[in-house]
């Protein structure tokens, strides 16, 4: 009995330990974006981790690859990753990387352009900033200049790489468009001679792909799940109270974007409403959907098909809600 008992000692102090280590979130930005993805900085800062009862350290990359290399290196237990990565990796063979939140699905995208660019058909002829070829925001753009009428063979693809250059070169004259975030957009400091070609509700219309998702390895999951549970909770807190008060987001936003006027950021603000994931952004519809439109592009096209059960572990989400509601405002689970 005493050994029963020793050794169910043993396994609490074993659990104990291991929660209390740091949990690692792996992020593809190095400071908070203009975008509602910054409330996973924001929430540490907030305090909303620790009210949860959990020790979140930001772990800071740049871009997808760099977040998949660290987490499948054992540096983070979770990290926000592209939707398409995962994907990839899952079809070529990878069974232990489930995505289990989103708390920026959609990225609020838009296209903007040199004012002699009146209408995306003008974009005949003309160049156009990319990310890099097959990236998502060259995929999405693809989707939505096509539904516009814009012949894209006419259309030269420049790779310039993240959306802060890309604003930077069409500023500069040296794209005639690209795609960005309304953030981006929001803060560049002249617009002059430029103007916005597609909006951002115009632009998820046409393409309503789910973006970004939080993913965590299988082992996290079966060792360390009250802890994953404890990060979708925070983040579906923190996403409420900025969808139901904008001006908490600018408040915690400001003093990381110091060179932004405060009417600049009640703007960005504004334009986020609809886009927080106040129900943890873990619809199956929007994410069978996302899976079948991302497989018709270039990317996919050589790589099996994959079920959504072999990348997504709904339950996280579900338990959550279980606990909070759902906010009927938006974000349908």
């Amino acid at each position: 009995m005493r050994n029963v008992v020793a050794a169910g000692a043993m396994l609490v102090a074993l659990t104990a330990a291991a929660e209390a280590q740091p949990f690692r979130l792996i992020v593809t930005h190095l400071e908070p974006p203009l975008v509602p993805n910054s409330v996973m900085d924001l929430a540490v800062e907030l305090g909303y981790f620790e009210r949860e009862g959990v020790d979140v350290e930001l772990v800071r990359v740049q871009q997808t690859p760099s977040a998949i290399a660290a987490i499948r290196a054992g540096e983070g237990e979770m990290a926000n990753v592209g939707l398409d990565a995962l994907l990839q990796l899952v079809a070529r063979g990878t069974t232990d990387l489930k995505a289990v939140t989103s708390p920026n699905k959609s990225l609020p995208f838009l296209i903007a352009a040199k004012d002699a660019i009146a209408t995306p058909e003008d974009l005949a002829g003309a160049s156009f900033g990319i990310g890099r070829p097959g990236s998502l925001d060259h995929s999405l753009s693809s989707s939505v200049l096509r539904a516009a009428g814009t012949d894209l063979d006419a259309v030269e693809f420049l790779t310039l790489g993240q959306p802060d250059v890309r604003g930077q070169a069409l500023a500069a004259g040296r794209v005639d468009a690209t795609t960005m975030s309304i953030g981006v957009w929001e803060a560049m400091p002249d617009k002059t001679g430029l103007h916005v070609l597609v909006d951002q509700a115009a632009y998820y219309a046409a393409a309503p792909v789910v973006n970004k998702i939080n993913i965590v390895p299988q082992a996290v999951l079966d060792e360390r799940r009250n802890e994953v549970l404890a990060v979708a909770r925070a983040l579906i807190r923190i996403s409420r109270d900025f969808a139901a008060d904008p001006s908490q987001w600018v408040e915690a936003i400001a003093p990381f974007q110091p060179a932004i006027e405060p009417a600049t950021l009640d703007s960005i603000a504004a334009s986020f409403a609809g886009s927080w994931s106040v129900n943890g952004g873990m619809n199956a519809d929007e994410l069978t959907f996302s899976q079948e439109w991302l497989y018709e592009t270039e990317d996919f096209k050589d790589l099996p098909a994959v079920e959504l059960s072999q990348w997504a572990d709904l339950t996280v989400v579900e338990a959550a809600l279980e606990e909070l509601g759902i906010d009927p405002a938006a974000d349908t689970p």
